[in-house]
């Protein structure tokens, strides 16, 4: 019996090593080198090619390597087999350093004082407290709920929104359609951790800008987002930003990736942009979790954090 490794875009060699270096006894094989797809019992998986998994008649589970399981669900011939997410302090604290680190740019006005720098210019700006300024979280799932976590303990005022009902400590829960606009109406930093579904998709446009709180002790709104790129309108994000419906943005994830070289964000001195890098996947870090896990389903225990494929998560 064997487990695979099977990425697209990503050098699987490390994850192979390291799976091995955990689980020395199992035999370790990377697409498309396998002698024996029969043998194939377990799948480490990253945007595989559509109909490939196919191939592998024994697969019992797949491991969806990144915080989504978006790059799986949109392959309509999947086998249907278990999915189970990745879901690891590694992967959720990188998330959260990313997310923090934002809303403080935004919120200490760092791109002010930039532009203040290039200039040679000593110059102070008004700064409110952290208590004065709502930061609304968009998914509440394992990575909202960490980052609401530490942004709580430096005194910001929390929001959150999920498609169902919640309850998170120290966060005014919102859920649904009708939750939206009073969510949307007393956000001032609108952080977007949402999955990828049929219901997100193209969610954020022009109607959530212009809902959000506009007379904000920031002087306007900010979007963030490290959930996923078609989940926002970007022709919408950019007149938005440019028509000062928001005064900021950052940006991990895009509606194409690499962002093109002609999108009008790279242009704009208001916007951050990283290369889908919020929370990057550690072999070292995430071959504990996929060996207990795939340990664990071998004595007939039950995988954790499965996805439900009607939710899309």
């Amino acid at each position: 019996m064997s487990i695979l490794v099977l990425m697209d875009g990503w050098n699987p060699a490390p994850w192979a090593a390291a799976l091995q270096s955990v689980l020395p006894d199992e035999q370790i094989v990377i697409y498309p080198d396998v002698a024996d797809p029969d043998a194939v019992e377990y799948a480490l998986v990253w945007a595989p090619e559509s109909g490939v998994l196919n191939r592998f008649p024994n697969l019992k589970a797949l491991f969806s390597l990144g915080a989504g399981v978006d790059h799986l669900l949109r392959d309509n011939s999947l086998p249907e087999v278990a999915i189970a997410r990745i879901v690891d302090p590694d992967l959720t604290g990188r998330m959260s350093e990313w997310v923090v680190a934002q809303v403080l740019l935004h919120h200490r006005q760092q791109l002010r004082y930039l532009e203040f720098q290039k200039k040679s210019l000593w110059r102070d700006l008004e700064q409110p407290a952290a208590a004065e300024v709502c930061v609304g979280v968009m998914g509440l799932g394992e990575l909202g709920r960490d980052a609401a976590d530490i942004l709580h303990r430096l005194g910001f005022a929390l929001r959150g929104w999920s498609r169902t009902a919640r309850t998170v400590p120290h966060v005014s829960c919102f859920n649904g359609a009708d939750g939206l606009d009073e969510f949307l109406s007393g956000t001032d930093i609108l952080v977007c951790l949402l999955p990828l579904t049929t219901d997100t998709e193209a969610l954020i446009d022009n109607t959530v800008f212009d809902r959000l709180r506009s007379d904000g002790p920031l002087g306007g709104p900010v979007f963030i987002n490290a959930g996923r790129g078609r989940i926002q309108v970007e022709a919408d994000l950019v007149a938005a930003l440019r028509g000062k419906v928001l005064i900021g943005a950052s940006l991990d994830v895009f509606e194409v990736e690499p962002l093109p070289q002609d999108s009008p964000l790279w242009s704009l001195d208001n916007v951050i942009i990283t290369p889908h890098a919020a929370a990057v996947s550690s072999p070292k870090a995430l071959s504990h979790l996929i060996a207990r896990q795939v340990q664990a389903h071998r004595a007939g225990q039950p995988l954790a954090h499965l996805v439900d494929r009607a939710r899309g998560y």
